[in-house]
């Protein structure tokens, strides 16, 4: 990618992103049948510069604010939710790297359109070695990981005193092998399958402790003071899933809302569904229940920025607020395509009507396990309640 012609800013880029959704919707259903993002698609996203959002700008990327990624992840989530939710997962990553020691990044930006995926899920092991660790097992659920140059791979270390110390190591995708096994109802095309590191060793320079991250404590010497990545990454992620939610339910309403001028309502009088009382009411209680998402989101990444350009500290309860906010919206957008996706008719199960894919794309990004609705709203509620949240995932 070193002759990549992407946009040297990001100004645009929403618009650029916009420009690509006849492309991205004509590739979806046959992204699918392939379970993964299709490589015109791929190129197509990355000749837009989408993944250079979140890449220093000394290697090239654009440090995008982060309303603007929303808006950005939004547009690719409308055409194609799996494209979308790669683009989100790529980018979070892409921001996580920018993390890691400065020497790291140096290999990992050789190039500003570099994708990197990765997940947080210690299933492996990472056993210390002269300079470095030696790593062992799988990484599951390693969206986009057919088309990614690097993989963020979570391990467990033993320290030899008290638990294990959690590790995000970056290894090359040619270091790691894929296995074909992601093959699933909803965000189908996501390429989600699992990598697996075999005696894989990863130098020391190549190596970020999550712990002290989640403190807010990076070994990044040229990042450290940047405000942008300053902002906490899980508390990012909880915006970044937000952009892909939100397109999601914004595509179902906007097909919705062709689909009622073109059918009637089997067994009835209405040869028009848009004439029928009980369409007013399914369509404008699923407009509100996105317009409330949209709110949520807003308020969320309000915070995030404020709080980045002023330096203040979060206090706990602000910090799950946003995971809760994150999986309220997320609810929000599911019952508002389950809305519309029971007042399509029949005919909207067949695999070309976009409709039934965004029910199955929405009910997977809610079962996602940080952006769960249950999960969230219980986590804030302790805090409401006078308890520890549970958790250091914040």
């Amino acid at each position: 990618m070193a002759g990549s012609s992407a946009p040297r800013s990001d100004t645009d880029l929403v618009e650029r992103l916009r420009e690509l959704q006849p492309l991205i919707r004509s590739h979806a259903a046959r992204a699918e049948q392939q379970r993964r993002v299709t490589g015109e698609v791929v190129e197509a996203l990355t000749g837009a510069g989408i993944h250079r959002m979140n890449v220093p700008r000394r290697y090239g990327g654009h440090q995008t604010s982060l309303r603007t990624q929303i808006d950005a992840l939004s547009e690719v989530s409308a055409a194609c939710g799996s494209a979308g939710f790669m683009a989100m997962i790529q980018a979070g990553c892409a921001f996580i790297a920018a993390l890691f020691p400065d020497e790291a990044q140096d290999e990992i930006f050789t190039s500003p359109d570099a994708r990197v995926g990765g997940t947080l899920i210690p299933s492996s092991k990472a056993v210390p070695v002269g300079g470095g660790y030696l790593v062992n097992g799988k990484s599951p659920f390693a969206t986009g990981c057919q088309d990614a140059d690097w993989h963020l791979l979570t391990a467990l270390a033993d320290t030899g005193e008290g638990p294990p110390e959690m590790l995000w190591l970056a290894i090359p995708m040619t270091d790691l092998k894929v296995l074909d096994d992601w093959n699933v109802s909803g965000l189908a095309a996501s390429g989600s399958n699992t990598v697996v590191a075999q005696d894989v060793h990863v130098p020391a320079r190549r190596v970020l402790p999550v712990g002290p991250l989640l403190a807010g404590a990076f070994p990044s010497r040229r990042n450290n003071a940047d405000p942008f990545y300053r902002m906490p990454v899980l508390l990012l992620f909880c915006a970044w899933a937000a952009g892909n939610a939100l397109g999601l339910a914004r595509a179902a309403l906007t097909e919705f809302g062709e689909r009622i001028h073109q059918r009637g309502i089997t067994y009835t009088s209405y040869e028009r569904q848009h004439e029928a009382p009980v369409t007013h009411l399914q369509f404008a209680e699923a407009a509100m229940k996105v317009s409330s998402a949209e709110l949520l989101s807003a308020d969320l990444v309000k915070l995030i920025e404020s709080k980045a350009a002023d330096g203040e500290a979060y206090t706990t309860q602000e910090r799950t607020r946003i995971r809760a906010q994150c999986g309220y919206l997320a609810r929000l957008c599911k019952e508002a395509a389950d809305l519309i996706g029971s007042a399509s008719g029949a005919s909207s199960l067949h695999r070309e009507v976009p409709i039934q894919r965004i029910v199955r794309d929405l009910n997977a990004l809610n079962l996602h396990s940080f952006v769960n609705p249950a999960a969230n709203l219980e986590l804030y509620g302790r805090v409401l309640s006078g308890l520890d949240a549970g958790t250091p995932f914040l």
